[in-house]
């Protein structure tokens, strides 16, 4: 088996020798953005939203990119395939660099890239057919005036503290709502309500990230015509009388979720409906994949 190639600054290193200064800024505060990426078939899916959401990343927090988004695509493509890797995910990180013990980044001459590629598998295949149980956590998801919720940070810790409920409760995923009782968004995913013929998801002003899988799962739905999907603010009572709940993201895809706080979802099954999105966004993933191919 071939030895894992982690892009780092210029170079190719194996995983043992892909480390950063512990005077990166990364390291010390959380200061970059990320993106995390799928590749189905050989095809990196929907590569240039990710790097255009990147870019509004980095420029919301200030941070030049010191390649251009041209270049952050051939060298996505390039570790993926020196990773030998057709179906795969991509973790891409943009720090501030190394500093001081000082939070000010202008102390940070030289942001540091790093582009990994392996193999992963979020969810076991058994909850994509039987569902996910989840929580709603007590950790309130961050004021969008305090961070904006468009900007996808290294820092996670908000995150991280709404995981660790989930561990505790033995479940693998936690909702959570903002500092107004809406819900808001998963740990790490988007989430989607669907009631009769109508399909809701948090506004990205309730503390949700504009999720690329949110997006094209959105977009899919309106192309087809047979349900209605707005975003709209709810609280959790709206969880319990739905008929449907599924959660999208990167690592994620679509997930139906069957149980939240112990309570039964629905019917307490994965429904109809999500299981329909989950072939469908299968479909949009293949037709992607063969039209890059042909080209």
């Amino acid at each position: 088996m071939s030895q894992m190639k982690i892009y780092l600054d210029g170079a190719w290193v194996s995983k043992d020798k892909a480390k950063l200064s512990v005077f990166d800024h990364g390291v010390l505060y959380g200061d970059g953005v990320f993106e995390g990426i799928r590749a189905y078939h050989g095809h990196v899916f929907r590569l240039k939203e990710h790097l255009q959401r990147l870019k509004r990343s980095a420029d919301q927090i200030s941070l030049k990119m010191p390649l251009s988004v041209a270049e952050l695509d051939r060298l996505v493509n390039l570790t993926l395939k020196k990773n030998n890797l057709r179906d795969g995910y991509i973790r891409l990180l943009l720090t501030r660099g190394v500093g001081d013990l000082g939070l000010d980044p202008r102390k940070c001459a030289h942001p540091s890239v790093v582009i990994i590629a392996d193999k992963l598998a979020l969810f076991p295949a058994e909850c994509y057919e039987k569902g996910l149980s989840v929580i709603i956590a007590k950790t309130v998801r961050n004021l969008p005036q305090a961070i904006n919720p468009t900007i996808k940070s290294m820092n996670y810790l908000n995150n991280i503290l709404a995981k660790i409920e989930a561990n505790r409760a033995a479940v693998p995923e936690a909702l959570m709502l903002n500092n107004e009782g809406y819900v808001a968004e998963c740990t790490g995913d988007n989430v989607f309500l669907i009631k009769g013929k109508s399909i809701v998801t948090p506004p990205v002003s309730a503390g949700a990230l504009e999720g690329i899988t949110r997006a094209a799962v959105m977009k899919m739905v309106k192309a087809a015509g047979v349900y209605s999907i707005t975003e709209k603010l709810f609280k959790p009572s709206a969880l319990f009388q739905c008929d449907e709940i599924f959660f999208t993201g990167t690592a994620a895809e679509i997930i139906p979720v069957t149980r939240i706080d112990n309570r039964r979802v629905g019917s307490g099954r994965a429904g109809a409906v999500t299981k329909r999105l989950i072939e469908d966004f299968k479909a949009v993933v293949r037709r992607e994949a063969a039209l890059i191919g042909a080209k």
